[in-house]
């Protein structure tokens, strides 16, 4: 699993001109599942998601968490983030999971989540043509890959 986690002010997600979701401070978490992905993985990303100390405490300096602020968490789907591009221009999506591996582990990383932080969190709908709005405060975006841990 790979995540693009970005620290934002504020982000929603629209689904044919129809806003389906959307969040004030907090973060956007674009996931990536790949067919070798499972509950493990979940775990350990939600851990780190979670916990991650990228928001400023009262001296301005990155060490509270999402949790620790009170933030809200937006998940959007996005196989392009498995994409290869070893070979020419074009992307090769091999690496991303079918949807009857990806769906259910992308359900389960959002039920996840929204226990880890303590509130519900906003979701995109998978498959859809989506369009993501956001105000990345900072900038603050980091990548994790569940399957690189040390």
């Amino acid at each position: 699993m790979r995540v693009v986690i970005q620290r934002v002010s504020g982000a929603s997600v629209s689904i044919g001109g129809r806003v389906r979701a959307s969040i004030g401070p907090g973060l956007l978490v674009l996931l990536g599942i790949g067919p070798e992905d499972g509950p493990e993985d979940i775990d350990w990303l939600v851990r780190k998601v979670a916990g991650l100390r990228i928001f400023d405490d009262e001296a301005g300096v990155m060490n509270r968490s999402v949790v620790e602020m009170g933030g809200e968490a937006l998940v959007v789907s996005q196989f392009t983030l498995m994409a290869s591009t070893k070979k020419g221009n074009r992307p090769s999506y091999i690496g991303a999971a079918g949807h009857e591996l990806a769906i259910p582990l992308y359900k389960s990383f959002c039920q996840a989540l929204a226990a880890a932080i303590g509130r519900p969190v906003g979701t995109g709908e998978f498959g859809a043509d989506m369009q993501v709005a956001l105000v990345n405060d900072g900038p603050v975006t980091i990548c994790i890959d569940s399957k690189n841990r040390v």
